[in-house]
């Protein structure tokens, strides 16, 4: 479901010594834009850019050009104007956007990128309203940021450096051809199906589907290159994008050329417009008739995610009381999603709320599926409801819950992946699936004792770009506050959450109200696990000591079990303690903060036989569970 998974999933196919390849040749020039129909895509006026003087960039301008450079230019504004000829797998777009230099230098030149399919054909900056045309220089550049696994980079010269801090309102005209691609995929030895699998991004007359930055850059962007065989670093790469362009604003205006039936829906960022069709020739036959179809969807938080665009040939249909709204040429499949939506719903009632927020929006596509908060495109299939009810409690957790920060965003609705599995399968399968997680977060985190090295210092959750972190570290930091507090704490919180407004890009709202609710000081959890990434705790058993009390009444003699628990890591740690015997138990929890050590003492009704520190729910650097047999006399 999720892009890096996607990837991953074809790139581990191949040997990392695939990457030694030929230098591929550059794209083809993609043909001129086709003028619309008697349809006015840009206002050609004394607003519109003039002719800018381009050139290809020599080998001494390209190496002016440094990847800090590039990591330097955050966009904090898209205004994009775009104009698609599916007929023709064509996109014209005129872009307005404001960059930040959020370096520590001046920027003396520019560097912005686009897929290498499509070109520059002017950039201009606006100074006191009117536009000013630059110069710029173009060349390709090797990147899978890209699945052409290139993008044409203008390097734009500035009358006077952009300071660092400083902003610059710019306006581009570009164009240019985009058809499926899986050539990023294939040159380190992906067969082309898989690649296609993978990479679907396409204009074509049946779809047009354009997932972003990491996919298909059809907007301007700027950012180092990065291959999918250099480990993690294009997924780090997407992830930094993310979070530091998540402040920024986007606004879109579309209109569609087509020939015969409109098509009759947009989906931006997720979000579905019907289009408006207009025929430039009403007395033609239908299936012979021109016209241009047209959305606008106003200026809105671009938040943690890249732009994606969507257009359908067909409009949604609503069905499971609202709750999914679909594109299918599958009928036959409704019923088993429309069975999955409803066995899911009274779970997410339960913990979010009687009833979601939006529909969850659904396309049927045959590529690897995407999502964008309540929007999935995934393939759709006559299948069993069981099978798809737990991809649908992690979909549908998003048209239930939302939130600005992102580890609440992702980490909520994989929270409700464990609970789905733990009210179906049982609380061990449930620890099971958490613990497998887990265990690929203790690879990633670092062991703050051990390590000076800033790179590998981890993410704090509010902070997070990876979705170790944001996904995986989130779910297992819910789970250990349903412990900490109460189910019934934990489930008001999130439905007073989900509708506390502009309060929740407040980093502490949620801890606010978990704290309302379970009527506890959770500041020492929060500032360890969320605020800080502390890396992890480091448990070990350092003591049990076993005192028989004296039998009271009709009762045999119980005993008291002191346990003492040691923590070496730089995060504290609240953990159950466990005491077995047979099939008897009896627990309680102790708080281990870094570097020191903590005990408990509990109480059981019987001889005990073994401790057992922690369950797996708890991550840790090394065991997530610990046990030491008692020894009584």
């Amino acid at each position: 479901m999720h892009h890096r998974n996607s990837l991953l999933a074809v790139t581990l196919l191949v040997s990392a010594t695939a990457l030694a390849q030929t230098p591929q040749q550059p794209a083809p020039e993609a043909p001129p834009a086709s003028e619309p129909h008697g349809t006015v895509l840009f206002n050609r006026n004394q607003d519109t850019p003039s002719p800018t003087e381009k050139k290809t960039a020599t080998a001494k301008t390209i190496a002016s050009i440094t990847d800090a450079d590039r990591a330097s230019l955050t966009f904090t504004a898209y205004d994009l104007d775009v104009h698609l000829v599916p007929a023709k797998s064509h996109i014209a777009v005129r872009a307005n956007f404001i960059v930040r230099n959020t370096g520590t230098q001046p920027l003396a030149h520019l560097p912005l990128q686009l897929s290498s399919t499509l070109n520059w054909e002017s950039i201009s900056q606006r100074v006191d309203g009117h536009l000013q045309p630059l110069t710029f220089a173009e060349h390709l550049i090797d990147t899978d940021t890209d699945h052409t696994g290139q993008a044409r980079e203008a390097i734009t010269t500035l009358s006077q450096p952009l300071a660092p801090g400083a902003t610059i309102d710019l306006t581009a005209l570009y164009s240019g051809e985009i058809t499926q691609s899986g050539e990023r995929l294939e040159r380190i030895g992906a067969p082309p199906s898989q690649a296609f699998v993978a990479d679907w991004d396409t204009i074509s007359p049946e779809i047009t589907a354009l997932r972003g930055f990491g996919n298909v850059l059809w907007y301007p962007v700027s950012s180092a290159p990065a291959l999918l065989g250099d480990g993690a670093k294009l997924f780090q790469s997407i992830g930094l994008t993310k979070l530091n362009q998540s402040p920024a604003t986007i606004r879109l205006r579309l209109s569609v050329e087509y020939l015969g039936d409109p098509p009759r829906t947009a989906w931006f960022l997720g979000q579905p417009q019907p289009l408006i069709a207009v025929s430039e020739n009403v007395n033609a036959p239908v299936s012979d008739a021109p016209g241009v179809a047209t959305a606008d969807f106003p200026i809105h938080p671009l938040g943690f995610r890249t732009p994606s665009l969507f257009v359908t040939e067909s409009s949604p249909t609503v069905v499971t009381d609202n709750l999914l709204s679909v594109v299918t040429s599958h009928d036959d499949a409704l019923p088993a999603f429309t069975n999955a939506a409803q066995n899911v719903r009274p779970l997410l009632a339960d913990w979010l709320g009687p009833s979601p927020i939006t529909p969850l929006n659904m396309i049927d596509h045959d590529g690897q599926p995407f999502e964008d908060d309540a929007f999935l495109a995934a393939p759709m299939r006559d299948t069993n409801a069981a099978s798809l009810t737990p991809m649908l409690s992690h979909s549908l957790s998003h048209a239930w819950f939302r939130s600005s920060h992102q580890w609440l965003n992702e980490g909520v609705a994989q929270f409700m992946s464990l609970l789905w599995i733990e009210q179906n399968e049982g609380r061990d399968a449930a620890l099971n699936q958490l613990h497998d997680q887990i265990n690929t977060l203790a690879l990633v985190e670092p062991d703050l004792s051990k390590s000076t090295d800033p790179d590998h210092a981890g993410q704090s959750l509010i902070q997070a770009h990876d979705e170790i972190y944001y996904r995986t570290k989130a779910t297992a930091v819910l789970w250990m506050l349903r412990s900490i507090t109460t189910d019934d704490a934990l489930k008001h919180a999130l439905q007073l959450y989900r509708h506390s407004g502009k309060r929740d890009e407040d980093p502490k709202e949620f801890q606010r109200l978990l704290e309302q609710t379970s009527k506890q000081d959770l500041g020492w959890f929060f500032d360890d696990w969320v605020y800080r990434d502390r890396g992890l705790p480091d448990l070990t058993i350092a003591s049990v000591t076993p005192r028989q009390l004296p039998a009271q009444g009709n009762k045999d003699a119980s005993w008291l079990i002191a346990v003492e628990v040691r923590n070496d890591g730089d995060a504290i740690a609240d953990v159950p303690v466990i005491i077995h015997s047979g099939t008897l138990s009896a627990s309680g929890r102790v708080r281990v903060a870094a570097h020191s050590t903590a005990s408990t003492r509990i109480v059981f009704e019987g001889t005990p036989s073994e401790v057992i520190v922690n369950d797996g729910t708890v991550p840790e650097l090394t065991a997530t569970t610990h046990t030491k047999q008692v020894v009584v006399h």
